[in-house]
């Protein structure tokens, strides 16, 4: 299977992340977050994969997270209630993202991408 990598290509942590993939020449497809949204279903089967807590999802420097006030709004929704929301706009999701059949990584820090490429967790990705 080829890994999915979810980005808002003007965002400098994304070029970063895109730019690790390249050097260990990663086999992987690019979405655009802001004009292919992820939707409820891949959002909730993403969540799962993860082990992340559903608020770790949410873009929390975005300019749209500021606008709604979701700081204090998301301690009182339930996980559904906040999947339904960050399928409404891609801007919402935390960036990059990168998605394999086994595993789903939230944000860029640079050594638990690495770590994926190394020969034990890359089988646990893929």
């Amino acid at each position: 299977m080829m890994l999915t990598f979810i980005c808002y290509p003007r965002c400098t942590t994304c070029q970063k992340a895109k730019t690790l993939l390249d050097s260990f020449h990663a086999r992987y497809e690019t979405r655009d977050i802001k004009t292919d949204n992820p939707n409820y279903v891949e959002l909730k089967a993403w969540l799962a994969l993860s082990e992340l807590p559903v608020r770790k999802f949410f873009n929390t420097s975005g300019v749209l997270y500021k606008s709604l006030a979701l700081k204090e709004k998301l301690r009182v929704m339930s996980d559904d209630e906040c999947l339904k929301l960050l399928a409404t706009d891609g801007m919402l999701v935390k960036r990059p993202l990168l998605v394999g059949e086994c595993r789903v990584l939230v944000g860029f820090n640079r050594d638990e991408w690495e770590s994926v490429f190394t020969e034990h967790d890359r089988k646990n990705l893929i």
